[in-house]
């Protein structure tokens, strides 16, 4: 079938206002990477197909488009859409009414009314009731929409469920827009295929990336912000420790110091949300209604947020709490007004579509790939050309790093392979996502066993990151620096973006040279010359150390913690498994001049 052939096929019974957020001036048109997956599915008619596209593409759009085709040409009779959250199910209900698709979002059990053409329901209601699916399924022609896809991986019995509901389905359609989970549960409806490597991994009937999205001026380019500052916290142990947030240390050490920069009672925060709000009222400038998402950890740090913002910006804030009553609701008063700030816990990582966030704060320790796509990808949804997004994050070295793999896809992949004796590099990563996936702010325990308490922070804007780029010097808040990059117009072209942040790290360091060497009181480099040190190197240079002191202690018959003792007493700074990158190579220094004075 030829494109115009699939287009007219698809779309000539379809309202002319959907989908609402078409390419520029063809709002009765498919975009072009929808088109080109219409065509391709019409060409093959396969029973399963996998779309992976970019959140803010447009994934609901296409996906209705072909239920529309299905339904119109009675190859099914019948819709179900299968969502990750009670949000969810109900935002697919709405935008199947507005091309006259009528699914039931309420649907429980029983006979369905005539007056529907299918329901939306969630995986964990699938998972409850698979039978009941199984049974709605076998009745009727079924296409079956499986939205965001990797949540049928989340576990075991949800898979498991997912696969005795809708084997008998007579078309399925998958969709993500985000990298696909680490772990090894096979999706179910997923095609896998073997590498040369002996490893199997997805295979995507059609793939639509954030690089090509943003070529296609589909999505927003998004800057990112980073904010570094000085941490100092206590430990459990009664230690205290300081630290500057962006300063190679050992993993611990960044988590303590992460935690410490996102407490509200410190000067962190508040900074960084009346900077963020500075950037809301110039991207308001050229987006009047644009929105600001602040992402927490949890309650207590989301209801916190919320008074900063009122104490800060005179305005109050929408909070929204892990799927609580009243969530949705909320949601949508918020998507419909033009209010400043929401304040959100998980809820709006994936998939929940508020076009008008322009400005997030990534406030939560949550630091997987998945996750982190998700959240920025609730603020790249674009709706007309030149918009752009902005991200204010701490500099964590995780999250620079995903910050410029934007456009790196991920397929899931099954038989990892595992060394003898080494960690699982995805376990800690699963952790999170865990965490990060369930509907309640338990208490799990690890509060105590990791407890510390945060003393003081303050923050320091740090660098802008753009396109796997990096621009700026550090600069304190409220400085003509600051606000040069604070003040970059809302409304400008990817190229132009670039351009702009090129001339305003040229004038900064102009700017830093004319100054006394004693007001150049922090660190002036440009960005891209302030690497953060991995983890990995860190735990090359524990390592380096305890060597040289084990061949030290072997020299002078002194124990080694005799040895790590008297290096702390003599170069300052905490336990080795918590020093910065710069500490331990004193350490290593002064232990090799100890042992040379021996010889």
């Amino acid at each position: 079938m030829t494109t115009t052939a699939a287009n007219s096929a698809s779309s000539h019974h379809l309202s002319p206002a959907f989908p609402g957020r078409a390419p520029w001036g063809t709002a009765n048109k498919l975009r072009a990477w929808q088109q080109g997956a219409m065509e391709r599915y019409l060409q093959e008619q396969p029973r399963d197909f996998l779309a992976v596209a970019t959140p803010g593409a447009g994934k609901t759009t296409f996906a209705l488009t072909l239920a529309s085709w299905l339904l119109h040409h009675h190859v099914v009779q019948q819709v179900t859409v299968v969502a990750p959250t009670e949000h969810l199910k109900k935002q697919w209900a709405e935008a199947a009414a507005r091309i006259g698709i009528k699914l039931d979002p309420e649907y429980s059990a029983g006979p369905l009314s005539k007056e529907y053409q299918g329901v939306a329901i969630t995986y964990a209601g699938v998972g409850v009731r698979p039978m009941l699916h199984r049974n709605r399924v076998e009745q009727r022609k079924t296409l079956v929409i499986l939205d965001e896809i990797h949540h049928a991986g989340d576990s075991k019995s949800w898979g498991e469920a997912c696969l005795e509901a809708f084997e008998p389905a007579t078309r399925r359609l998958a969709l993500t827009g985000t990298p696909f989970r680490s772990d090894t549960n096979p999706i179910p409806f997923v095609a896998y295929e073997e590498g040369n490597d002996g490893i199997r991994r997805s295979a995507a009937d059609y793939t639509y990336g954030y690089g090509s999205a943003l070529g296609d001026g589909v999505v927003r380019p998004v800057i990112f912000l980073s904010y570094s500052g000085n941490m100092r916290w206590r430990t459990k142990a009664g230690d205290e420790i300081a630290a500057r947030l962006g300063e190679p240390m050992t993993k611990d050490a960044i988590s303590q110091a992460w935690r410490t920069a996102l407490d509200a009672r410190g000067e962190w925060m508040p900074n960084v949300l009346k900077a963020a709000d500075q950037r809301l009222t110039e991207v308001r400038k050229a987006i009047p209604d644009a929105g600001g998402l602040v992402i927490a950890s949890d309650q207590d740090s989301a209801r916190s947020y919320a008074k900063l913002i009122r104490e800060l910006t005179g305005e109050k804030a929408t909070v929204v709490l892990s799927d609580d009553t009243g969530a949705s609701k909320r949601i949508d008063d918020f998507t419909a007004s033009n209010d400043r700030w929401m304040v959100a816990v998980r809820m709006v990582s994936e998939g929940v579509d508020v076009p008008r966030l322009a400005v997030g704060v990534y406030a939560t320790t949550i630091s997987t790939p998945l996750f982190f796509a998700q959240a920025v990808g609730r603020f790249v949804r674009s709706r007309r050309r030149g918009e752009t997004a902005s991200v204010f994050l701490p500099t964590v070295p995780d999250l620079l790093g995903h910050a410029n793999e934007m456009e790196v896809e991920r397929d899931h992949v099954l038989d990892k392979p595992k060394k003898e004796g080494e960690e699982d590099p995805y376990a800690e990563s699963e952790k999170e996502m865990d965490e990060a996936n369930k509907e309640e702010d338990e208490d799990t325990g690890e509060q105590e066993q990791f407890s510390f308490e945060a003393l003081e922070s303050d923050a320091v804007f740090d660098r802008v990151l753009f396109d796997g780029a990096e621009f700026g010097m550090q600069a304190h808040p409220g400085s003509e620096e600051e606000q040069d990059y604070l003040g970059i117009p809302g409304l400008l072209e990817p190229d132009q973006v670039q351009m702009l942040l090129q001339k305003r790290q040229a004038r900064q360091i102009a700017h830093s040279k004319k100054r006394p060497d004693e007001e150049a009181d922090l660190l002036e480099l440009p960005a891209e010359r302030r690497p953060v040190v991995s983890h990995k190197e860190m735990l090359e240079l524990r390592k380096q150390l305890n060597t040289m002191v084990g061949a030290y202690s072997h020299q002078s018959g002194k124990p080694h913690g005799v040895i790590h003792t008297e290096l702390r007493r003599t170069c300052g700074g905490p336990p080795s498994a918590e020093a910065t990158a710069g500490q331990l190579r004193q350490r290593i220094a002064k232990v090799g001049e100890w042992a040379t004075r021996m010889k």
